[in-house]
């Protein structure tokens, strides 16, 4: 009886060490909306991700409705790069392509005042606006150091960017 309970122990480390090195060493992007509080009493979603470039390092990627009084609901890309690592060239654009070769350009939000150079903000609303399917992308990150740096945005990413485009008058 003994021994069944080792085997079966084995087995279960074993699948756990399976399931935490997939977890870990998984180069896809798992869309997840996230619930916050834009002012008292109204709640809505946000989109964040990690994604890592092809130097393999991490990006945190951000999608969020602003509200402003007054104003029409726009939605913000953030890109968020290791500090030290990268600096965004304000008051350049993101260039986005589409898998059909489509350029679409979201304007720099920060300008001159980012928070940190690590950081870029862009105004994504008409981009999300014009994708006609849900597909993979490339953001052209504007960067001082480099021309641009290439990150790839995983087709399940877009899908969960137009579910609040869908949701933007909410």
């Amino acid at each position: 009886m003994k021994i069944i309970f080792q085997r079966l122990g084995r087995c279960i480390l074993v699948l756990l060490l399976i399931v935490c090195w997939t977890t870990i060493f998984s180069d896809s992007a798992n869309a997840l909306l996230r619930l916050h509080q834009d002012e008292p009493g109204v709640m809505h979603y946000h989109s964040q991700e990690s994604i890592k470039d092809d130097g393999g390092h991490a990006w945190q990627i951000v999608l969020f409705k602003v509200f402003e009084a007054g104003k029409p609901i726009n939605i913000h890309l953030r890109l968020v790069g290791f500090p030290g690592v990268v600096e965004f060239a304000h008051p350049r654009s993101l260039e986005v392509i589409t898998k059909e070769g489509k350029l679409l350009i979201a304007n720099d939000i920060y300008r001159e005042n980012a928070p940190a150079p690590n950081v870029g903000e862009y105004d994504f609303t008409d981009v999300l606006n014009q994708l006609k399917t849900i597909d993979n992308l490339k953001l052209y990150l504007p960067l001082l150091e480099e021309k641009h740096l290439i990150l790839k945005i995983p087709e399940t990413l877009v899908s969960e960017w137009q579910i609040l485009v869908t949701d933007v008058t909410r």
